[in-house]
């Protein structure tokens, strides 16, 4: 037993600061660490009592659970870690692993696997996922007999394939002879209501099957405890940040409205790096929910109870529920009471690019008014999603901002038969004037981070607002005097209306801190030209520069921009690689694995 004051007064601070700035899952490993090295340091005479920390010694996997997830914008990193966190506090040996982290050749020895996924679009595994699934789907996956597993599935409804990829792996792991535990979960943005249940079914599954293997009680030691520290803003907590700055950087002719936003951190404590995410909680449009009620005939008064809570019903469409985005699983709602014929045949299973295409076109006050139908307030908060936080990608560096936050931000409008139609977090943020607040949070994003070895080179690649982080890590860049070269590739419509942050890469040119820049303004001549277009075109010197050792990122569109720049950089590598079709691909792979190809997108 350790004295009270073993730990002298003078360490208290330094690892109170230590604590505040890692994620719960370092954390343990980090005990595991210090446990590990005072076992070391015992004198052989002693006998080292048991410890109960995976990462000190690693288990049999006949003794051990594998959480493996992957995830783009730290969701189904956040439900895995939380899952890992149970499991430990059970006292089961446990690893949590990232999927581009995973040893393939490991799979065949699992015998209780979690998978929790997020699909990214319409269909895809996210990005630190894609080599895993590859693995998985292909010849080389083993057979699993003795496997035990269970997948949870993050996605979004809006999109077709929901939670497409969870299901395919969900497939694939009983097809190779894997038993599955339980059905896999399918969450939506209202990731709780699915991934709750979900783990705690799991959680009881792995003390089933590790019941046998459990560890002795660990050894117990009594120390001063810390100086109790304030707590931290994060997602269910968010930041109230002024807004220092809401300013248009388009010009008056440009199609587009784009802001710079500054907002203040001033007393949070919040920290980020460039490449982290902004998480904003937004507040639906007044105008927008007075639509909804209208198109329904109910009462913002009337007091509505779903899960256990009241509220008027007016706040629930304001607050908590997604009035913006149309989902699929809304569209079911509403044909179960509207009767309508052509709302039936849009979800029939033959229909799936017609659906995909209203999604896409229309939004859920399109819905309500094109086939009208009895609710109750009840009904309908049940049917809609929960509101959630959007994600953006910081254009800002602490180091230089300092108590500052920068966003680059997208206003979503447009008219629709002479009415407004918006994005919510996007109209909500525009619409905010200095001085207001907006609930914010931070969002790590790990694999999107300026290279350790300030000396490499990085090529970065961005379209309309994708060009956010890339300002973050140029300010970084010339902060830390970096030796590393710096290249820029930026797409837009047009040169004179929607060039961002046009003096600022021009005094970055002229100060040394970017070394090069390749616009593509797609609008400016008879040929669209688009920012892969420009990539291809400086071909040699971008196959140069990576095979020297360049960082690759990429921060845009999904589905169209990002896509086209994968597609880019493969015919590089055929071109100026002499690599054929498998060679590229597997060239690009083993990019990412290494940590330098990375994508921000969405």
């Amino acid at each position: 037993m350790l004295a009270p004051n073993y730990l002298p007064e003078a360490h208290h601070a330094l690892i109170a600061e230590l604590a505040d700035n890692l994620e719960s899952s370092s954390l343990h490993w980090l005990s595991g660490y210090f446990a590990g090295v005072a076992q070391a340091r015992q004198p052989a005479r002693e006998a080292a009592p048991p410890l109960t920390v995976a990462a000190v010694a690693a288990p049999d996997t006949a003794q051990r659970l594998t959480i493996l997830y992957g995830s783009q914008t730290g969701n189904a990193k956040r439900i895995a870690t939380g899952l890992y966190e149970k499991v430990l506090a059970q006292g089961l040996e446990a690893r949590l692993v990232r999927a581009d982290q995973y040893k393939t050749k490991e799979l065949k020895d699992e015998q209780l696997l979690y998978v929790v996924m997020s699909t990214q679009g319409d269909g895809d595994p996210p990005d630190d996922s894609i080599a895993w699934v590859e693995f998985l789907l292909g010849k080389r996956a083993p057979k699993l007999p003795r496997l035990k597993y269970a997948v949870l599935g993050l996605g979004d409804s809006s999109y077709p394939s929901f939670c497409g990829i969870s299901q395919k792996i969900d497939a694939r792991l009983a097809e190779l002879g894997a038993q599955r535990l339980q059905d896999p979960g399918t969450a939506d943005l209202d990731i709780e209501t699915v991934a709750t249940p979900w783990q705690d079914r799991a959680l009881e599954q792995a003390r089933e099957a590790l019941k046998s293997a459990a560890p002795a009680a660990a050894h117990q030691a009594t120390v001063t405890p810390l100086r109790p520290q304030a707590e931290k803003f994060t997602r269910d907590r968010p930041f109230q940040a002024e807004v220092l700055l809401n300013q248009p950087i388009t010009g008056r002719d440009s199609d587009k409205d784009i802001r710079h936003i500054e907002l203040s951190l001033d007393g949070s404590k919040l920290q980020y790096e460039p490449g982290d995410a902004l998480g904003v909680w937004p507040v639906q449009d007044d105008t927008l929910v007075a639509r909804v009620l209208a198109a329904t005939g109910l009462n913002a008064a009337d007091a509505v109870e779903h899960q256990g809570t009241s509220r008027p019903l007016g706040e629930w469409l304001g607050r908590y529920r997604e009035l913006t985005v149309l989902t699929r699983p809304f569209l079911a709602a509403l044909a179960e009471r509207a009767k309508q014929d052509d709302l039936t045949a849009l979800l029939e299973p033959g229909a799936r690019d017609r659906l995909a295409s209203y999604l896409g076109t229309h939004q859920l006050i399109d819905a309500l008014r094109q086939w009208p139908a009895h609710w109750t307030g009840p009904e309908l908060v049940a049917a809609l999603r929960p509101l959630t936080p959007r994600l953006y990608s910081i254009a800002s560096c602490a180091a230089v901002a300092e108590d500052e936050v920068h966003l680059t931000l997208s206003h979503l409008a447009f008219e629709t038969e002479g009415e407004s139609r918006w994005g919510v977090a996007s109209h909500f943020l525009a619409e905010r004037a200095e001085g207001d607040t907006v609930p914010v949070f931070i969002e790590e994003n790990s694999r999107f981070r300026l290279p350790a070895d300030a000396s490499r080179d990085i090529i970065m690649i961005g379209a309309g607002t994708g060009v956010a982080p890339f300002r973050a890590f140029v300010q970084a860049r010339a902060e830390a005097d970096a030796p590393g070269r710096n290249w820029l590739f930026f797409g837009n419509p047009h040169f004179t209306s929607d060039f961002l942050y046009q003096v600022e890469w021009q005094q970055a040119l002229k100060d040394g801190h970017l070394d090069r820049i390749d616009l593509a303004f797609s609008r400016d001549q008879a040929e669209k030209i688009y920012v892969q277009h420009k990539l291809l075109a400086q071909g040699a010197d971008v196959y140069d520069w990576i095979q020297a050792g360049a960082h690759v990122y990429v921060c845009g569109d999904a589905d169209r921009m990002a896509r086209d720049v994968h597609a880019a950089l493969l015919e590089i590598a055929r071109d100026h690689g002499g690599l054929d079709e498998e060679g590229a691909r597997q060239w690009l792979d083993d990019l990412a694995a290494q940590g330098r190809y990375a994508r921000d997108v969405y």
